[in-house]
């Protein structure tokens, strides 16, 4: 009987240990981390330069698609069609180059986006141990919290933590 006593009652000390728990909310973090928002800056400035090569690409194979109309009514039908078909893969060959290039740059920028996730788990699981929390939760769209009160809510310190660590 004694030990069941001594048993229940070590339960209850280790019971009643209190956990430090907070949880932070994921969209607002990732939307006002400044490396994130200086990441997509940087992609869209790759996209816009990307946008533009294609575009002036494209603008400069229709002025020669158009020069070739107006030459190709004055050859020969089989010498028309030998050189519409180079043009054509000259086309092909282009829309490829500029379809890797994209491709490219996608993988380019989720390897990134990756790195970058991994990196704020890591911030935020290192202010965790230095803050003393036993748990720090995800909130926001897509998180696991689905109440949380405001006074357990650690998303501006964490989020300077992360914006401070980012300006070192």
């Amino acid at each position: 009987m004694k030990k069941i006593v001594m048993a229940l009652a070590l339960i209850s000390v280790f019971a009643c240990q209190e956990s430090k728990i907070g949880f932070v909310d994921n969209q607002k973090l990732m939307e006002e981390y400044q490396e994130k928002v200086d990441l997509e800056d940087a992609v869209k400035l790759k996209v816009d330069k990307l946008t533009k090569k294609r575009d002036s690409i494209s603008q400069s194979f229709q002025m020669k698609a158009q020069a070739f109309q107006a030459k190709a009514q004055k050859m020969a039908q089989s010498k028309a069609q030998e050189e519409y078909a180079q043009l054509q893969q000259q086309g092909q060959i282009i829309g490829q180059q500029l379809q890797q290039e994209e491709q490219q740059l996608q993988m380019e920028n989720q390897t990134e986006m990756d790195s970058l996730i991994s990196k704020v788990k890591k911030e935020i699981k290192a202010y965790g141990k230095a803050n003393g929390y036993t748990y720090i939760l995800g909130g926001g769209d897509g998180g696991s919290v689905l109440y949380g009160d405001e006074a357990q809510d650690i998303t501006t310190p964490v989020l300077k933590a992360l914006n401070d660590s980012y300006k070192k």
